[in-house]
């Protein structure tokens, strides 16, 4: 978790101008930090989804769930190392077909690091992806619930 004495930005990179005072603490959880990051990540262009296995699972159940912020399931696809003034990030992403990764990649890092950074004033010092997929979209997807409830073969 990230602990700041100011009030400015989040962050205790900057010094306090001569005659301010200390007015206290601002706590940025990681759970924060992950959400941002996993919003970020999901809003680049080429990326379908965030996440494998069990996170994905667990964001799906708790998505459907009442009270539930899209946010938090967001989040939980990304694993974030938050110190007193840098965060690091590694996430697990599945990329649209067609997509260059290494550009993606990039256009990743960039969109990561500029919410993270804006919304806490934390320095992000990396943003580690691993590709684990890559998603094709089919023409059959949607003829799947075309096929006859009765048992009956398809074709004739």
């Amino acid at each position: 978790m990230a602990d700041t004495k100011t009030l400015n930005a989040g962050t205790t990179t900057n010094p306090r101008p001569e005659g301010s005072r200390d007015r206290g603490r601002t706590t940025i959880s990681d759970n924060v930090v992950a959400a941002i990051a996993g919003i970020a990540i999901r809003e680049t262009e080429g990326v379908h989804s965030t996440g494998r296995g069990a996170s994905k699972a667990l964001g799906a159940v708790t998505g459907r769930m009442p009270g539930s912020a899209s946010s938090s399931a967001a989040g939980r696809a990304v694993k974030v190392e938050v110190g007193e003034k840098q965060a690091a990030i590694d996430v697990d992403v599945k990329v649209e077909y067609g997509t260059p990764i290494h550009e993606l990649a990039d256009r990743i890092r960039a969109n990561v690091t500029e919410a993270v950074e804006t919304m806490t004033g934390l320095e992000v010092v990396e943003v580690n992806i691993v590709v684990f997929d890559v998603h094709i979209p089919r023409d059959d997807d949607d003829d799947d619930d075309s096929d006859d409830q009765d048992g009956s073969p398809r074709v004739r």
